[in-house]
């Protein structure tokens, strides 16, 4: 009996090639498709659902992970498999607080869709041991602290050094420091440049920031 899948992407060519590849298996069938993370949650409260694929950014609205706490909540059987093409390091940590089964990077593929999906039907969780390092400027992205990064996930949603003092529990001036910092290493020439090289990168992403857009 095959396992029925749902796959979840805003992306039309990447619900293609999923879908391509998962009636290629032989192993699994096509349950549903959803273009948004809400869609998503429907279709899983709506049908038994075996595996979710899913994407974490889907244009507006709640974003894969979101979504993927609500599946596990209201279908605790259901196995989910979050897929990716952003580098954000917060979304593995996020997916494993939230009990999803494994993660699979598109830009990468250290190991094939199918294989990953076959391993978690049988029980196992994959994860990959980091995301992927993208060029950021002069730099690479893990080149970047804990701290900067913490940092600049702020910083993309337009905050000043105060307010991203005040959520991240630091002074002004440590802010600017940090920002500052990032600035020499990376070669940008304004706080304006940081943050827009770090959203439409992928490098992170803030949720404040994509709600403010709706």
């Amino acid at each position: 009996m095959a396992y029925k899948v749902l796959i979840a992407d805003d992306q039309k060519m990447v619900r293609q090639m999923f879908e391509k590849a998962v009636k290629d298996s032989g192993d699994y069938e096509i349950a549903g498709m959803a273009v948004s993370a809400e869609d998503a949650v429907a279709v899983c409260l709506e049908e038994d659902i075996d595996l979710v694929l899913m994407d974490v950014v889907m244009g507006s609205g709640m974003d894969g992970l979101d979504a993927a706490k609500l599946i596990k909540e209201k279908c605790p059987e259901t196995k989910i498999m979050i897929v990716t093409s952003m580098p954000e390091v917060s979304y593995i940590d996020r997916a494993k607080e939230i009990g999803v089964e494994s993660f699979w990077h598109k830009e990468v593929q250290e190991q094939p869709l199918i294989e990953i999906m076959d391993r978690t039907m049988a029980g196992e969780s994959i994860y990959p041991l980091s995301m992927p390092a993208v060029q950021f400027g002069n730099i690479v992205s893990t080149e970047l602290t804990s701290a900067e990064l913490e940092v600049l996930r702020e910083l993309v949603s337009g905050a000043s050094n105060k307010e991203i003092g005040e959520r991240l529990y630091m002074s002004a001036s440590t802010v600017k420091r940090h920002i500052s910092e990032m600035l020499a290493k990376t070669g940008f020439k304004s706080r304006l440049q940081l943050a827009i090289r770090a959203r439409g990168g992928g490098l992170v992403i803030n949720n404040r920031d994509i709600e403010g857009e709706k």
